[in-house]
């Protein structure tokens, strides 16, 4: 399965869509960490989708979207994402998210 392709939702999966404003000054260090974080997500069980993709309308935004199959999965990327290379980088910039079950 392709995990850069948006697939269409099943009941019950958990998916998110939303964007992180990234500072100026800090937009390097993101940039660098993002393969690694995009790869590690894609490659976990559970995980449909996932993409991070710079915004082309606003510097500094990149814009979110995931499908996980259930919330164990979801809970399990939080989890694992939480200790990651990308949570030292980005731990305190805000998110705005919307999580919902399809």
């Amino acid at each position: 399965m392709d995990k850069s392709v948006r697939p269409e939702p099943n009941p019950g999966e958990i998916l998110l869509d939303g964007h992180i404003d990234v500072p100026e000054e800090r937009l390097a260090a993101v940039s660098a960490a993002l393969p690694d974080h995009i790869e590690l997500t894609r490659g976990e069980p559970g995980c449909r989708y996932f993409s991070v993709t710079a915004c082309p309308d606003l510097a500094g935004r990149f814009l979110v979207s995931e499908i996980f199959a259930d919330q164990t999965a979801f809970e399990a990327h939080q989890t694992r994402m939480s200790a990651s290379a990308w949570a030292e980088v980005t731990g305190d910039i805000p998110r705005q998210y919307k999580i919902r079950t399809a």
